[in-house]
C-alpha cells in the first residue's frame, strides 16, 4: 500500500527532496540556496592554487628525491662510488618515483607550474628527473657487470608492460619541453622502443595483454601508451608515432565505446561472444585523458584528428549525464549505488576543462560540469594535502562486486596527478572564460557580464 501513497505524493507535487532546506521568510524563493553537500559556486583562482599548494606540500615530503643503501638507509650522494655488490633503493617514501601514477603526477606538477607561475612545481619535477638522469647510466653499467645488482630502476631499464613505460615516458618528454636540461633521452628512447616494438598487439595492431586471458584489451592501456607515442611524434618529428597513437584510440573505441551511454567499457576479450559492460570510472578517465593529450600535439591536418575529436565529444556528453549531484562520479559510472570516487572525478574535471580551453566543446554547456567536479574534488583533499576517496589499483573484472568492493586509500597514488592537473586546468578555464552566478546557478558566458546583480539579462 505504501508504494501507492508515495506515487500519489509525487503526482500531487507533495514530495520534498531529502536535502531540501527551509528558507527564511524574508528571502525571495528564487534566491534561496539548497543545502548543498559540497561547495557550490565559482571558485577563485586563489582558492584553487591553495589546494594545489597543499597537495604539493604533502608530496614534497612524501616522495623524496634521494637514493640510499637498502640495508642501512644511509644516503648516497656520489653515485660514482657505487659498486655492483651494493644494494640500493630510493629513500623510503609513500610513493614510487618511476611508477605510471608518478608519471601523471610529474605532468600535473608541470601543469601547475604553467598555470600558477610558481616555479616550485617545476622544481619538484626537475629534481626528480635529475636524480633519474644521473642514476640511469650508473645502474645500467653496474647491471651489465653483474645482472644480480639490485637497484630501483629495473622497470626503467627493462619495461615489461605498458604501465612501466607510457606515463613516465610522456612526463619525461614534457619535462624536456618545459626546459629540463638533463639527459633523459636514453630512457625516453628505451620506453618508446618498448611501446612501439615489444608490446603485445592483436593482428590489427591494437595493444593487448595476456592477462587475465589471452588477447585482453584493457581500456587503461590507451593512457599507458598513446600520450607517450603522441609526445614522441612531436619530440622526434616522426609522424609514424602519431599514426600509431590514432590507430589505438580508434580501434579501442570501435570495440569498447558504448554509443548509447557515451561510456567505455573496461575490458574486451578477443574471441568471446559477449563482453560484459562494466564502465569503471578511472578507466574512462584514462580514455578521456588520452584523447585530450593526443589532440594537444596531433597535427591539425592529421587524417584521424576529427575522428578522435568526435569520440572525445561523445564521451564528454556521456560523462556529463552521469555526474552525481555531489559533483563526483561513481566507481561504476552508470551504477549510482557504487561509491563516489575521487581520481576519476579529477580526471574528468581536467579533461572537460581542457576541452573547453581548447575550443573542442562549449563552455556554456560544460563549464558548470567542470566547476562542480572541481568543487567536489576540493572536499577530498584533506588538511595534510592527501587525496581521499581514491580507488586502489584495479585489475579487470567481469562481475559488479569486484568493482564495488575495491578499497579506497590516501596512499593510492592514482589520485594525486589528476588533482594537480584538474586544478591547473581550472585556473586556466576561469582566467580565460567569463563565469558568473545568475539566479543562484553557475553559468559560463562568451563575454564579460558587467554589474553585480544576482539575476541579469544579456544585452
Amino acid at each position: 500500500m505504501h508504494k501507492y501513497i508515495f506515487s500519489l505524493a509525487v503526482i500531487l507535487g507533495c514530495w520534498v527532496p531529502l536535502r531540501a532546506q527551509q528558507t527564511d521568510a524574508n528571502t525571495p524563493l528564487h534566491l534561496s540556496r539548497p543545502d548543498y553537500q559540497v561547495p557550490y559556486g565559482i571558485p577563485s583562482t586563489e582558492s584553487i592554487a591553495g589546494v594545489l599548494d597543499r597537495v604539493y606540500g604533502y608530496l614534497e615530503e612524501a616522495s623524496p628525491a634521494a637514493v640510499v643503501h637498502s640495508g642501512s638507509g644511509e644516503p648516497i650522494s656520489d653515485f660514482s662510488t657505487l659498486r655492483a655488490s651494493d644494494d640500493i633503493a630510493f629513500q623510503q617514501a609513500d610513493f614510487r618515483l618511476v611508477s605510471y601514477e608518478w608519471g601523471v603526477t610529474y605532468a600535473g606538477m608541470l601543469a601547475a607550474a604553467a598555470s600558477t607561475g610558481d616555479d616550485k612545481y617545476a622544481d619538484y619535477v626537475n629534481r626528480r628527473m635529475a636524480l633519474l638522469a644521473d642514476l640511469h647510466p650508473v645502474v645500467s653499467r653496474l647491471e651489465a657487470e653483474d645482472p644480480s645488482f639490485r637497484h630501483p630502476m629495473r622497470s626503467v631499464l627493462h619495461p615489461h608492460a605498458l604501465d612501466d613505460a607510457g606515463a613516465i615516458c610522456a612526463a619525461m618528454i614534457k619535462a624536456k619541453r618545459a626546459g629540463f636540461g638533463g639527459d633523459l633521452d636514453p630512457m625516453i628512447e628505451n620506453f618508446v622502443s618498448y611501446i612501439s616494438d615489444d608490446q603485445q598487439r592483436l593482428a590489427d595492431g591494437t595493444f593487448a595483454r595476456n592477462r587475465p586471458m589471452t588477447n585482453s584489451l584493457w581500456l587503461d592501456d590507451l593512457f599507458m601508451s598513446v600520450p607517450a607515442l603522441a609526445q614522441a611524434g612531436e619530440y622526434t618529428g616522426n609522424a609514424a608515432y602519431f599514426d600509431d597513437a590514432v590507430l589505438q584510440v580508434l580501434q579501442f573505441s570501435e570495440r569498447m565505446f558504448n554509443e548509447e551511454k557515451g561510456l567505455y567499457m573496461h575490458a574486451w576479450i578477443e574471441g568471446t561472444d559477449h563482453h560484459p559492460q562494466f564502465h569503471w570510472g578511472r578507466a574512462n578517465g584514462w580514455a578521456i585523458m588520452t584523447m585530450v593529450e593526443l589532440l594537444e600535439v596531433l597535427p591539425e591536418d592529421h587524417a584521424g584528428r576529427e575522428e578522435v575529436l568526435a569520440y572525445l565529444r561523445k564521451h564528454i556528453a556521456g560523462l556529463a549525464s552521469y555526474q552525481s549531484p555531489e559533483g563526483l562520479w561513481h566507481q561504476l559510472l552508470d551504477r549510482n549505488d557504487s561509491y563516489l570516487e575521487t581520481s576519476a572525478t579529477a580526471i574528468f574535471t581536467f579533461a572537460i576543462a581542457r576541452a573547453i580551453n581548447r575550443g573542442y566543446i562549449d563552455a556554456r554547456a560544460y563549464g558548470p560540469v567542470a566547476t562542480l567536479g572541481w568543487n567536489a574534488v576540493t572536499t577530498k583533499v584533506n588538511g595534510r594535502g592527501q587525496v581521499e576517496g581514491t580507488c586502489v589499483g584495479t585489475g579487470m573484472g567481469f562481475d559488479p562486486a569486484f568493482y564495488y568492493y575495491r578499497p579506497v586509500n590516501v596512499y593510492a597514488a592514482h589520485g594525486y596527478g589528476p588533482v594537480l592537473l584538474a586544478g591547473a586546468e581550472m585556473i586556466t578555464l576561469l582566467e580565460n572564460s567569463f563565469a558568473r552566478m545568475n539566479d543562484s546557478a553557475v553559468q559560463f558566458y562568451d563575454h564579460e557580464i558587467p554589474g553585480d546583480a544576482p539575476i541579469f539579462e544579456e544585452n
